[in-house]
C-alpha cells in the first residue's frame, strides 16, 4: 500500500530514486579520485567535495524507502549536518596538527561544504511538512 499522497512518506519515496542516483555518483566520483589522477583539483579537493555529501544522504537513508524508527528520528537533518561538519572540521584540525600524515589546506573547510550544504538545503525542502 502506497503513502497518502503529499505526506512526509510520500514526498521521500518520490525522491528516493533521485537521491540514489546522487549516492551512487558521488561514491564514484569520489573512490575514482584514488585511482584515476585528472590534476591537483581531483586529487586534491573532489573526495572533500563528494564525501560528505554521499555520507549525508547514506545516513540520512534518502536513498531507500521512508523508515520511522530511532536510527532515522535521531539523525535529523539538522543534526547529519552538524555532525558531518563537526568530522570534516576535525579531520582538518587533525591534519593541521599533523595528528597524521596529511596536508592541512584551509581551502578544504570550503571543498567540505560545497555540496554538503546544497544536499542538506534540498533535504529540508523536501522534508518540509506540506501535508
Amino acid at each position: 500500500m502506497s503513502p497518502a499522497p503529499n505526506t512526509i512518506e510520500a514526498r521521500h519515496d518520490k525522491h528516493a530514486p533521485y537521491w540514489a542516483i546522487a549516492l551512487f555518483t558521488l561514491c564514484g566520483i569520489g573512490i575514482a579520485t584514488t585511482s584515476v589522477d585528472l590534476g591537483k583539483f581531483w586529487k586534491g579537493y573532489v573526495l572533500d567535495m563528494t564525501g560528505p555529501a554521499w555520507n549525508y544522504i547514506l545516513i540520512r537513508g534518502l536513498f531507500t524507502s521512508y523508515a520511522d524508527n530511532i536510527w532515522t528520528r535521531f539523525f535529523t537533518a539538522k543534526r547529519t549536518m552538524l555532525l558531518l561538519l563537526f568530522v570534516s572540521i576535525g579531520f582538518e584540525t587533525a591534519q593541521y596538527f599533523k595528528l597524521y600524515d596529511a596536508t592541512y589546506d584551509p581551502w578544504d573547510f570550503l571543498a567540505y561544504i560545497s555540496i554538503l550544504l546544497p544536499a542538506f538545503v534540498i533535504d529540508l525542502k523536501l522534508t518540509k511538512n506540506k501535508g
